[in-house]
C-alpha cells in the first residue's frame, strides 16, 4: 500500500475536520517483545500514523529524551532488521501506517535494494531519513519508487526560501515541518514567526504539513494546528510510554481530534 495507505489516513481525518496525530516511538524501548502492543494502543487511542524511530548510534536529530530511548533499546541488542522482521511478523494484525525513521548507514549496511524490499515485506509505509540531503535521494528514491514507499522529507526554519520550496515539492505522504531550532526534545514555547512559517508551508505543498519537534501539550496541539494540518509528537510519548503513564497520550491524541474547535 505505501504512500496510498498514508494519503488515505490523512484523507480520512482532514476530511472530517480533525488534524492528524503521528507519534513517534523508539522501536524496542522496554523490548522489541512490546512493540505490536504499543503500536495497536496508538491505533486504538486514534493515531493517523505512527512514527518508528530506529535506534543509532549516532542520532544528529534525537534530542536527550529519544537518545536515552535509543541507547536503553541498543542495550537490548535491537537492530533496523530486527525491527522489520517483527513488523513483518504482525503486519495481517495492524491497519496503522507505518513511518521508520532511520539513518543511512543502518540502510547501507542491508543494502539500499534489499531494505526496500524488507520494508515492503513489513508492511513499511514511508521513511524519514535525517541524515539523506536532496542532493543524494537518486542512492535511495528508485528503489522506494518500485515499491510504492514514500520519502518524507523535512524543512527547517532555517533553510533558505528556495531550498524550503523544493523541499515542500518533493516530499511525499506528508511534510515534516521542523518548529524549533535544534534537536527534538519538549519545550514550553515556539518563536512567534513559527505561525507564518507553517502557513506558507501549506500554500508551497501538495501533501499535509505536519508540525513537529517540542510539540509536548494539548496546548502546542491545538495553537500549532491553526497553521497547518497535524502534529509529530515524539520525547513526550516516548516518556510517557516509558513510564506506562499512558492516559496523557489518550489526551494528546484526542487534542488533534478537538482541533476543528478552535478552527
Amino acid at each position: 500500500m505505501g504512500k496510498q495507505k498514508l494519503d488515505a489516513a490523512f484523507s480520512a481525518v482532514l476530511e472530517r475536520g480533525d488534524k492528524a496525530f503521528v507519534p513517534y516511538i523508539m522501536a524496542g524501548d522496554g523490548g522489541l517483545d512490546k512493540l505490536h502492543e504499543q503500536l495497536e494502543f496508538l491505533q486504538d487511542a486514534g493515531a493517523t500514523a505512527v512514527e518508528l524511530g530506529i535506534a543509532f548510534s549516532d542520532p544528529v536529530a534525537d534530542g536527550p529524551t529519544i537518545q536515552e530511548a535509543g541507547i536503553r533499546a541498543l542495550k537490548d541488542g535491537v537492530s533496523l532488521r530486527g525491527v522489520l522482521d517483527k513488523l513483518i511478523e504482525t503486519k495481517q494484525e495492524r491497519t496503522l501506517p507505518i513511518v521508520l525513521m532511520t539513518y543511512l548507514n543502518p540502510i547501507h549496511a542491508i543494502g539500499i535494494e534489499e531494505f526496500a524490499k524488507v520494508c515492503d515485506e513489513a508492511g513499511v509505509d514511508g521513511l524519514i531519513i535525517p541524515d539523506l540531503p536532496l542532493e543524494e535521494e537518486e542512492i535511495i528514491t528508485p528503489s522506494l519508487k518500485k515499491f510504492d514507499i514514500a520519502l518524507i522529507r523535512l524543512a527547517a526554519l532555517t533553510s533558505p526560501e528556495e531550498r524550503i520550496a523544493e523541499i515542500a515539492q518533493r516530499t511525499e505522504g506528508f511534510l515534516y515541518a521542523v518548529t524549533v531550532t535544534g534537536t527534538t526534545g519538549v519545550r514550553t514555547d515556539f518563536q512567534e514567526n513559527v505561525g507564518t512559517y507553517l502557513s506558507k508551508l501549506q500554500e508551497q505543498c501538495d501533501v499535509p504539513v505536519l508540525a513537529g519537534f517540542g510539540v509536548s501539550t494539548p496546548e502546542h496541539v491545538l495553537d500549532l494546528t491553526e497553521h497547518c494540518d497535524g502534529v509529530i509528537v515524539g520525547s513526550r510519548i516516548v516518556d510517557l510510554l516509558y513510564k506506562g503513564d499512558r492516559e496523557p497520550i489518550k489526551e494528546l491524541i484526542a487534542s488533534a481530534q478537538l482541533s476543528k474547535v478552535k478552527s
